[in-house]
């Protein structure tokens, strides 16, 4: 079935357009939860593509809206700073329950840099190869066992199960007990009293779980005479990070799960939503088999699986004409230079043989860009390689239900059929 329009998102534009334009605060979840978001960061890239939001439930932060300005800030790490201490890489660092913790991707060189090192050899060109096979058989596994004729959830069923496998061999964690990495996932972005955990004091004692399992399996590999290749092993045997301490080892962890589960999953997902609300690219799609990897590229840009991203400012600056003052915080909506006009062309619609499908900003600029892109990107390739030799379709049944976040921009369940197997 076609996926209804949303109303909500028609209630926004008049909303958005009404508002007074110091007004508008992008930064409320219930918006990315509505999916009705779109036009307030269209106004902002017409209207004030730098603009500050004074008053917030994150305090006062400034939204840089447009393609080339993201990408300005991302590769300007002297002066946009990532640092945890600082406030970190979301827009609730440090104005939230918790101060942010020391990871890789919350600091600036050098220490970013030696860290990232460490691990980027899981997602080699030589690892990849070796993970390409096993992907393509779990794959396999998880749609063969897929009912047919029967309403079920694509998040649960295939999105969390493919990731989280993937997740589970790359930590060597023991496998029967995955499931945790994908609850723990959730746990560490999620909103307290919206549905995942209900209280504070739940989610910090979720993650007082979570910290411990991954002290254990530090204590394991720390004192194994030899590095298994897994990122746990990485980190313990290799000179710059055996001897860091127990929480900046767990915020790497927090890290390497959040970021090798919740964006490719909640894209594997949104790829089945996009295609059918383009039935007429779905079906070219399943003509041609060569378009996947540009749909792949395409869904990664149209679902921009991580909202934005956060820096603070080092130093005074006038940036696009505006004072932007040491000490703010500088949001990089990424969904929104994702749907930047001047530099996408119809940035609106997902179209899968775009000339460029990889020009986008999804996993970011300069020294943060996404070390795990490339696996991503496999993962995605693969499920649909699979899919389209087994499904003639795959339907959506029902609007999906979102994340309520600003961060994490994704999907919590999403109900559909496959009516018949090829």
């Amino acid at each position: 079935m076609n996926i209804k329009i949303n109303v909500e998102e028609k209630k926004a534009r008049e909303h958005a357009y009404s508002l007074p334009l110091d007004q508008i605060n992008v930064a409320q979840p219930i918006l990315f939860q509505t999916d009705s978001m779109w036009p307030y960061f269209e106004r902002l890239r017409k209207e004030d593509p730098v603009h500050l939001c004074a008053e917030s439930a994150f305090g006062p932060y400034w939204s840089i809206t447009k393609f080339n300005d993201i990408m300005a800030v991302d590769t300007n790490h002297q002066v946009f700073s990532s640092e945890y201490t600082f406030g970190g890489i979301t827009i609730g660092g440090g104005s939230a329950n918790f101060d942010p913790l020391p990871m890789f991707i919350a600091m600036d060189p050098p220490k970013h840099d030696i860290q990232r090192k460490v691990v980027s050899p899981v997602v080699s060109p030589h690892n990849l190869e070796i993970l390409g096979p096993i992907i393509r058989e779990r794959a396999g596994k998880i749609l063969d066992e897929l009912p047919v004729g029967k309403e079920f959830d694509w998040v649960d069923k295939v999105s969390i199960e493919l990731t989280t496998m993937t997740l589970a061999t790359l930590f060597d964690f023991p496998f029967e007990e995955r499931r945790k990495l994908t609850r723990w996932s959730d746990v560490t972005t999620a909103n307290p009293g919206h549905g995942v955990v209900e209280t504070w004091e739940q989610k910090l004692a979720e993650l007082q779980e979570f910290q411990a399992y991954f002290v254990r399996l530090w204590n394991e590999r720390v004192n194994s005479t030899e590095s298994k290749g897994d990122l746990i092993s990485m980190l313990a045997h290799n000179p710059a990070t055996r001897n860091m301490d127990e929480r900046e080892y767990f915020g790497n962890v927090v890290l390497l799960t959040v970021g090798g589960n919740d964006t490719t999953r909640n894209t594997i997902t949104g790829s089945v939503l996009a295609l059918n609300q383009n039935p007429d690219q779905y079906q070219r799609l399943r003509d041609d088999h060569s378009l996947i990897p540009s749909m792949v590229s395409e869904t990664i840009r149209w679902q921009t699986p991580l909202a934005h991203m956060r820096r603070t400012a080092k130093e005074d600056i006038d940036f696009k004409g505006k004072k932007i003052k040491k000490g703010d915080k500088v949001v990089m909506w990424y969904v929104s230079g994702n749907r930047d006009e001047e530099v996408i062309d119809r940035p609106n619609d997902y179209i899968i043989d775009r000339k460029n499908p990889r020009h986008h900003v999804s996993f970011g600029f300069g020294i943060h860009r996404c070390v795990g892109n490339r696996l991503a990107e496999l993962q995605l390739q693969i499920i649909w390689e699979e899919i389209l030799k087994r499904f003639p379709v795959i339907e959506v049944v029902s609007e999906p239900k979102r994340t309520y976040s600003t961060f994490v921009k994704g999907y919590e369940t999403m109900q559909v059929v496959i009516p018949k197997r090829i």
